[in-house]
């Protein structure tokens, strides 16, 4: 008789065992899944719209001038880059603007070096056979001084890989026009503003 109330007793404390184990299997399994899709909603964050900037001041105390460009990436591929610039004393007239090499605006401007042009294309106009990734162009100025421009491409990367990434490297705003011919910059002037490209 006490030997099978024993049994029983040792059946009985199998079975639980054999409950607890699966229960805590499940909340382990709970608390894994729930973490993955802590990391998944984590790693689709990050898959966001990605946002750089460059404040332009002035790089002559002879020339009044500021701007800025916001870049945004907007998750299928292209970065969009919006910039306006105020340069009282141009008013009415145009001024180019473009993307140098590095994020160093010292000895007014010269130490971003040359144009940003990780492909080694000529230097040309936006969209043309041939042109430097930071070929943005000529920006007419109002009466005011004041001029905006929005330009969208595959080009460019906010953190991307080293020939598409726009962070740490510098806008550059030119005294005159950019004739889209001359190499290698275009014979676009002085450099009377510059801003370095960081994240927000």
């Amino acid at each position: 008789m006490i030997t099978k109330i024993f049994r029983h007793a040792v059946a009985a404390g199998a079975v639980v065992l054999t409950i607890a184990a699966c229960s805590n299997g499940r909340n382990m399994a709970e608390s894994q899944d729930s973490t993955m899709m802590q990391t998944d909603t984590i790693a689709a964050g990050t898959n966001g719209p990605m946002v750089a900037h460059a404040d332009i001041d002035a790089t002559k105390s002879d020339t009044a001038g500021s701007g800025r460009v916001d870049f945004t990436s907007n998750g299928n591929g292209n970065v969009e880059l919006k910039l306006k610039v105020s340069f009282p004393q141009l008013a009415g007239k145009s001024v180019a603007v473009h993307i140098h090499e590095h994020g160093d605006c010292s000895d007014a401007g010269k130490g971003a070096h040359g144009h940003w042009n990780p492909t080694n294309e000529a230097h040309g106009k936006w969209g043309s056979a041939a042109y430097h990734s930071g070929d943005i162009g000529n920006i007419d100025l109002d009466a005011n001084g004041e001029g905006t421009a929005t330009l969208s491409s595959d080009r460019w990367t906010i953190g991307g890989a080293e020939n598409t990434n726009v962070l740490n490297r510098s806008i550059i705003v030119h005294s005159g026009v950019d004739d889209y011919t001359s190499q290698p910059s275009g014979n676009a002037g002085s450099r009377i503003g510059c801003g370095l490209i960081t994240a927000n």
